[in-house]
């Protein structure tokens, strides 16, 4: 219904995403850019950018495709504001994966980035639900291991142990497909 409202260039279709979606893209973007004002400048930027982008694009989930559209935007927003200084918070996180993804040989620019999310979405298939899971809460909505480990029902140390073997399979799918 909320994509049809974007065919029919309808405002409402912002206000329906907003009223919908809103505390899940205000969390997404938090977990990256710590800051209330820019979490609400990226958001408002998503929205811009989903009325930009649909039509042509019918994303099946709207959802998300809204939390990507405000991921990708925090991000730039966390870059551009750290460009002198470290983020500790995600930038650890980042740090965590990245020995994973990317081999010496290979820059981040480098990389097909529909290549290595079909092949991190790939690996993500082989896994049991419990470390798919943690795998995404860590790494795509950037939660904290204690936040983690309460809506999992473990502990702290149970989150980092299932984090450090997943990180690991993902370092040797990686090699497997020839990415390291």
């Amino acid at each position: 219904m909320i994509i049809q409202l974007f065919f029919e260039r309808s405002e409402k279709a912002i206000e329906s995403v907003s009223r919908k979606y809103e505390n899940l893209c205000k969390s997404i973007s938090y977990r990256i850019v710590r800051n209330e004002q820019d979490v609400e400048e990226c958001l408002n930027d998503a929205y811009l950018a989903a009325w930009n982008t649909i039509p042509p694009q019918c994303p099946n989930p709207l959802s998300a495709y809204v939390c990507k559209l405000v991921r990708n935007i925090s991000i730039k927003r966390y870059r551009r504001n750290t460009a002198t200084k470290r983020n500790t918070y995600y930038d650890m996180a980042l740090d965590e994966i990245s020995e994973c993804l990317i081999g010496r040989e290979r820059t981040e620019e480098s990389l097909d980035e529909k290549e290595i999310t079909e092949c991190i979405n790939r690996f993500l298939d082989t896994l049991e639900q419990i470390d798919r899971v943690i795998f995404v809460k860590r790494y795509w909505f950037c939660n904290e291991i204690k936040e983690i480990a309460n809506e999992v029902g473990e502990s702290s140390n149970y989150v980092n142990v299932h984090l450090h073997r997943v990180k690991t399979k993902l370092r040797n799918h990686m090699i497997t497909e020839g990415y390291l």
